[in-house]
């Protein structure tokens, strides 16, 4: 196929205009206090599984709203003092699935927390947390549930889940709240970009081939949903253009990667006809943390590295807090 967005050394040149509204802290961090004051607990139940050299939780937490989320929590059970934690978010229309779906981090010495995705999880991937909150007209999918409005937008919801998965492992005994990572991979690399750019507790972050960012770029780039949602939306809303991408930018990856100072390790994938790689580099650039790398995958689409890219995370990962 032939590379379906810009490639070097054009690529090189490119920097996304997105620019952030000017109460886009503020919008944030008032969304974070309404959640914390929904209030709620957290719970860890021990889940029973053949997994002899790990110990699984099954945690529920209160995320936007105080609404229940569900994630899975896996530590060695073979350990000494506290650990490192590393956060997964997941990729458009998974849920957490299964815990041993997911070792690496365990395996290399981490905590690790997957965390559902509300109201999705039948795509390709078993969920087992709702959405409960209602929203005017969208197209299937949830790129347009509450766009008109930055404050029904689904994605402020689910970003603030991931927030407060933090808040809800931070004081584990198990866990180091001083070795805090993020990570994910399409939609996952997106939230990772915008928990770390809501939340300076998150030291680190790795998005891979991440979704969700420059999107007045993407939505007129991409060959495959979930943008092309926005564009079915548009072609029927036609005077609600302004509207929806004055919402997408408290939402825009671009914007959340100017607002941090953690290490960053990001990968892009050339041929990807689902998250342009225009659309990476822009938030790669905006990234304000001096210690961050990108990695280049030139002949994969949306696979993006898969284990090599995790290789590589682990060991980039382990020398800054192992």
């Amino acid at each position: 196929m032939p590379f379906p967005d810009l490639v070097h050394p054009a690529i090189d040149a490119y920097e996304s205009k997105v620019t952030p509204p000017g109460d886009f802290a503020a919008f944030w961090q008032s969304s974070i206090a309404e959640a914390r004051a929904a209030g709620g607990t957290a719970s860890l139940v021990p889940t029973e599984t053949t997994l002899s050299l790990v110990e699984v939780f099954d945690v529920t937490f209160p995320g936007f709203g105080g609404h229940p989320i569900k994630g899975w929590l896996t530590l060695p059970r073979q350990r000494t003092g506290k650990l490192p934690l590393v956060v997964q978010f997941i990729g458009y229309g998974g849920g957490r699935g299964f815990p041993h779906e997911q070792l690496h981090w365990a395996a290399s010495g981490f905590a690790h927390f997957r965390m559902d995705t509300r109201g999705q999880g039948s795509g390709w991937s078993t969920g087992a947390t709702p959405d409960p909150v209602g929203s005017t007209s969208q197209i299937p999918g949830v790129m347009t549930k509450g766009i008109l409005d930055k404050n029904d937008y689904y994605y402020r919801r689910l970003f603030i889940d991931g927030v407060r998965a933090i808040d809800a492992l931070g004081d584990h005994e198990a866990i180091d709240p001083e070795r805090i990572a993020v990570c994910g991979g399409s939609q996952g690399g997106g939230i990772a970009l915008a928990v770390v750019g809501i939340d300076n507790r998150v030291k680190a972050v790795m998005p891979d081939v991440p979704f969700l960012c420059d999107f007045p770029r993407a939505v007129r780039t991409a060959g495959r949903d979930p943008y092309l949602e926005i564009v079915r939306f548009l072609a029927q809303h036609r005077q609600q253009a302004a509207t929806v991408f004055e919402t997408l930018r408290y939402f825009d990856g671009v914007n959340f990667a100017r607002q941090s100072q953690a290490a960053a390790l990001f990968s892009v994938a050339l041929m990807d006809d689902i998250c342009p790689p225009s659309t990476v580099y822009g938030a790669f650039k905006a990234f304000a943390g001096s210690d961050k790398t990108i990695t280049e995958y030139e002949f994969n689409n949306h696979e993006g590295g898969g284990p090599f890219q995790e290789r590589a995370q682990m060991a980039w990962l382990s020398e800054r807090f192992l």
